[in-house]
């Protein structure tokens, strides 16, 4: 699925990722820990092709294309999906004309019919109905005047509806109250599968007890330091990161 070897990545000449190398299977859902500033969110946004960031060296590879030759629209339709940790706010954008125009233009690159009105609104409200998320939202502009939680849950709406092979959740807990956590998660782990994989990025062991990793690797100074199982997330809640920062030192 997901390949990336020695990828050295800076912004307006300051280093952040340096030589990272991490592997992402089909069907696997990989977990990003680490302290603030070790490279979590820059990884995620080399992936789905976010300006200024410089690539010194290195690879990024989907099912063997190098995603680092393509353009971020190319991307997402090669089935590269990004939830922000702060999702934006689009005042005079209606949410289902952003979901109309989103679907479709994946669907015509994917050499894909377009959905007719009447076809896209019924997955819209059957995903809609699923997360929770109330009909007059999809009234309202993108995001506007919505909480956190509603973001994110949005976020994963467009998830579901887009059906990506490469799904990356950026901090997707944050400003999540318990009940919001649960909704997004439950959002999530049902579109796991064998044909899609998670990288899921998190400072905190909490998400994962709702999206369980099958992998979980620390990052520090812009690498991965060390790798493992579910119980690794465990381990540093209970004891931090300074031994990780130390070894990537």
């Amino acid at each position: 699925m997901l390949e990336i070897r020695n990828l050295h990545v800076q912004i307006e000449d300051k280093k952040i990722l340096n030589g990272l190398t991490l592997t992402v299977n089909d069907g696997e859902v990989a977990a990003i820990m680490g302290p603030n500033g070790s490279g979590k969110s820059t990884l995620s946004y080399v992936i789905a092709g976010k300006e200024d960031y410089e690539v010194l060296d290195g690879e990024v590879l989907l099912d063997g294309r190098n995603l680092l030759e393509m353009d971020p629209n190319e991307r997402a339709a090669a089935g590269v999906f990004l939830a922000f940790q702060y999702p934006l706010e689009i005042p005079g954008v209606a949410t289902m004309s952003f979901l109309k125009a989103a679907l479709n233009s994946q669907r015509k690159a994917r050499g894909e019919d377009e959905l007719s009105t009447p076809e896209l609104m019924k997955r819209v409200r059957g995903a809609a109905e699923r997360l929770q998320i109330p009909q007059d939202m999809l009234k309202r502009a993108l995001n506007v005047g919505f909480s956190g939680g509603e973001k994110k849950r949005m976020e994963i709406l467009q998830m579901a509806l887009l059906e990506p092979k490469f799904c990356i959740l950026d901090e997707t807990d944050s400003g999540l109250d318990i009940d919001a956590l649960k909704i997004v998660s439950d959002g999530v782990n049902a579109l796991r599968g064998d044909k899609r994989s998670f990288l899921v990025i998190t400072h905190y062991q909490r998400l994962l007890n709702y999206i369980v990793p099958d992998t979980v690797h620390v990052m520090a100074n812009g690498r991965v330091v060390k790798s493992g199982g579910k119980e690794l997330a465990l381990e540093l809640e209970a004891n931090g990161y300074a031994d990780y920062r130390t070894q990537a030192a």
